[in-house]
């Protein structure tokens, strides 16, 4: 397991927040997320998904994924 920070661009209320936390826990390797406006802190299997995917289920949720 894994924890990484990803910052998170275009959140503005607590629908956003809802919202990303619900696309990051749709995946299955994610054991855990805590969202707050502007971040996310995701607990992953390493092994069962890479950093792409979550980033893309986050921007696919209408959000761009930050440095």
């Amino acid at each position: 397991m894994i924890t990484k920070t990803i910052k998170i661009h275009g959140m503005s209320c607590q629908h956003c927040v809802m919202r990303v936390k619900k696309a990051l826990d749709s995946l299955n390797a994610v054991k855990d997320s805590k969202v707050t406006i502007g971040e996310a802190e995701v607990k992953y299997d390493e092994e069962a998904v890479d950093d792409g995917i979550i980033k893309r289920a986050i921007e696919k949720s209408g959000y761009k994924v930050g440095d």
